[in-house]
C-alpha cells in the first residue's frame, strides 16, 4: 500500500467517519485498516455495519421507515429531535440540525464505502467469489446513497475513490451527470450478484433486491423506461409474490415468513436485538410501552377509498360526511389493517380519545394528538415489552405499482399495467366486481385519471412505510398538501364537523430541494447553496 493511500485513509477516517469505535476490534461493527479484510468475517462485519449505520438501524427514529411518514400529510411526528416535524411543517433551513444530520451521514458513509471498496484486495480474502460478492454489495450501498443524495439535494459532490481534504472540497457535480453514471453502473453491479436470496444475511443485496432499489430511484428520477424494465424483470423472475394477507405482513403472523419482502430489515440486520415499533407508534397503555411518536392524520384516513375502489366523495352509497365520521364504514380493508382510533378496541379496551379516564385520552402526554395510531408494526404482544418484529424496506407490491406507474407515465397502459393494479387491489380485499380496472367503467381513463388512481393506491398500500414524502416531492404536489393544517379525528358537535388541530404547516416551492447545511458550505467553498435558502 502506498504512503499516499495510507494518508488518504487516515484523513478519511478522521474527517468523515467521526466514530471512535471504527478502529476498535472489540466493537462488533468495527474494523482496522492494518488488518483489513483478512477473512470473510471481516467482509461480513464491514458490510453489516454499512447497512446498519444508515439503513437497518433498529432504534434510530431519524431514519426508521415507519417514522418517515411524519414528514408528509400522512402523519405527525411529535418529537422535534427526530427531524421529521421540521420537514413536514416547512421550518427546515440551512441551519437545521436535521439537514446537517442527514447530509453528513450520507456523505460520511460514501467516504467510508469508497475506502472499503478501494482496499478490498489489500490484504485480501483468497476466495475471489466471496470477495467480489461483498465488493458489489458495498458498491450497491454506495449507489443507494448517491441516488438519495441527488433526489433530495440535486447537484452534489461525487466521488468514487477515497478523498483527501482537497478532493473532498470539490464543487458539486450536476445531478443529471451523476445519474448518467450511476444508473448503468448500478445495474452492472447488480448483474454480478447472486440472483437468489441468501439463507443467512438475507438483508444483504442479491441481484434482484439491488435491482429493486435501482427501480425505485429510476421511478423517483423519472427514468420510467428503466423503472418499468427492472420491475418487469423482477416480476418475470417469479422469486417474489404478494402475501395473501395484507395485514399479517406488519404483524408477527407473517413479518418473518413471507415471500413479499425484497429488501429486509430483519433480526440479522441488527444482531437479533429488540425492536421498538410498538414503543414508537403504539398507544400508551396503562404502564406499558407506547409513546405515539408518529401518528396518522385525518388526511391519510380520508384517503382510504371505499370497498368498491371509489373516493369517499364520489360514492353513491354514503355521503362524504358519513365516511369522515366513521372511517370504518364501507372502507378499503387496508384501513382496518393499518390504522386504529376512536371507537376501536385495543388490548380488550375501547379507545375513547375524549375521555380523560381512558388511557388513550388525546391530551395525555404520551397519547396521539390526532386520535389515531398506526396498527402496522404495532402488536398487542409487545404492549409490555420490546419486540423483535421484522420489516420490509421494499416489498413486491412496490414492484407491481412501480411498473404500473412507469407505464402510465410513458403513455403505455398495457394489460400488465392493469394486472399489476388489480393484483394489489384484489389482495387488499377490494370488491373486484367494481374495483377491477379492466371493467368498462375504466375504459375512458386518460393519463391524469390513471395517475390519480395510482397515487392513491401507493398512498394507502404503503401508509406508514415511509414512501409518502418522496412521492409528494416527485409528483410536485407538496405545495398542495403541505400548506394545510395537520388535523386529527373528526366528530360532529352541535351540528358542526370539527377536527382536532395539531399544527399549521407550510411548504414553499424551493423546498423541493433540501438545503445544504451551513457547516458543509463553510468547509467546502465549491458547494453552492440550493436556491431559496
Amino acid at each position: 500500500m502506498t504512503m499516499k493511500k495510507i494518508v488518504c485513509i487516515i484523513v478519511l477516517v478522521i474527517t468523515m467517519s467521526g466514530c471512535e469505535s471504527f478502529l476498535d476490534k472489540t466493537d462488533p461493527t468495527a474494523t482496522s485498516f492494518t488488518e483489513f479484510f483478512n477473512d470473510e468475517d471481516d467482509l461480513r462485519r464491514v458490510t453489516y455495519s454499512s447497512f446498519y449505520d444508515v439503513f437497518t438501524h433498529h432504534s434510530n427514529r431519524r431514519s426508521l421507515l415507519y417514522m418517515l411518514d411524519g414528514r408528509s400529510d400522512n402523519a405527525y411526528a411529535r418529537d422535534f429531535s427526530d427531524h421529521h416535524q421540521a420537514i413536514a411543517n416547512g421550518t427546515l433551513n440551512a441551519s437545521s440540525i436535521g439537514m446537517e444530520y442527514y447530509y453528513a451521514t450520507y456523505m460520511k458513509h460514501v467516504g467510508r464505502l469508497n475506502t472499503y471498496i478501494d482496499n478490498i484486495n489489500e490484504p485480501y480474502v483468497e476466495n475471489e467469489t466471496i470477495r467480489t460478492r461483498y465488493e458489489n454489495i458495498l458498491k450497491g450501498l454506495r449507489m443507494w446513497h448517491y441516488l438519495r443524495l441527488t433526489f433530495y439535494w440535486g447537484d452534489v459532490p461525487f466521488m468514487l475513490d477515497p478523498a483527501n481534504l482537497d478532493d473532498a472540497r470539490q464543487p458539486a457535480r450536476p445531478k443529471e451527470e451523476i445519474l448518467e453514471i450511476i444508473f448503468p453502473m448500478a445495474v452492472e453491479i447488480a448483474e454480478q450478484l447472486p440472483i437468489d436470496e441468501y439463507t443467512s444475511n438475507k438483508y444483504m443485496f442479491n441481484q434482484l433486491s439491488l435491482k429493486a432499489v435501482i427501480m425505485r430511484y429510476a421511478l423517483y428520477h423519472e427514468r420510467y423506461e428503466l423503472a418499468a424494465s427492472l420491475a418487469k424483470e423482477i416480476i418475470d423472475s417469479g422469486n417474489y409474490s404478494l402475501h395473501p394477507s395484507y395485514g399479517d405482513l406488519f404483524q408477527y403472523e407473517a413479518a418473518s415468513n413471507n415471500n413479499e419482502f425484497i429488501v429486509h430489515l430483519d433480526e440479522e440486520s441488527h444482531s437479533g436485538s429488540t425492536t421498538y415499533s410498538f414503543r414508537d407508534l403504539g398507544p400508551h397503555f396503562r404502564t406499558g410501552n407506547g409513546q405515539s411518536y408518529c401518528v396518522p392524520l385525518k388526511s391519510l384516513v380520508d384517503s382510504y377509498w371505499t370497498l368498491q375502489g371509489r373516493p369517499i366523495e364520489d360514492c353513491p352509497l354514503h355521503t362524504k360526511e358519513e365516511y369522515e365520521l366513521n372511517p370504518n364504514l364501507n372502507r378499503d380493508p387496508r384501513y382496518e389493517a393499518s390504522i386504529m382510533g376512536h371507537g376501536d378496541v385495543f388490548y380488550g379496551e375501547p379507545i375513547d380519545i375524549y375521555n380523560s379516564n381512558n388511557p388513550m385520552f388525546y391530551e395525555n402526554q404520551r397519547a396521539s394528538k390526532s386520535g389515531y395510531w398506526f396498527k402496522k408494526f404495532v402488536s398487542e404482544n409487545d404492549a409490555f415489552r420490546n419486540g423483535n418484529m421484522e420489516y420490509g424496506l421494499l416489498r413486491y407490491a412496490e414492484v407491481l405499482l412501480t411498473y404500473a406507474e412507469a407505464k402510465i407515465m410513458m403513455g403505455e397502459v398495457d394489460a400488465l399495467t392493469k394486472e399489476c393494479i388489480n393484483q394489489v387491489r384484489e389482495r387488499a380485499g377490494l370488491d373486484m366486481t367494481v374495483a377491477d380496472v379492466n371493467l368498462p367503467s375504466y375504459n375512458s381513463y386518460v393519463q391524469e385519471d390513471w395517475m390519480t388512481l395510482i397515487q392513491n393506491e401507493r398512498r394507502v398500500e404503503f401508509a406508514g412505510e415511509g414512501l409518502r414524502y418522496a412521492d409528494l416531492l416527485r409528483w410536485r404536489i407538496a405545495e398542495d398538501v403541505l400548506n394545510q393544517p395537520a388535523l386529527g379525528h373528526t366528530r360532529e358537535e352541535n351540528g358542526q364537523m370539527t377536527s382536532l388541530k395539531i399544527e399549521d404547516r407550510t411548504f414553499s416551492s424551493h423546498q423541493y430541494r433540501w438545503p445544504f447545511p451551513e457547516s458543509s458550505l463553510k468547509v467546502n467553498p465549491g458547494l453552492k447553496q440550493n436556491p431559496g435558502y
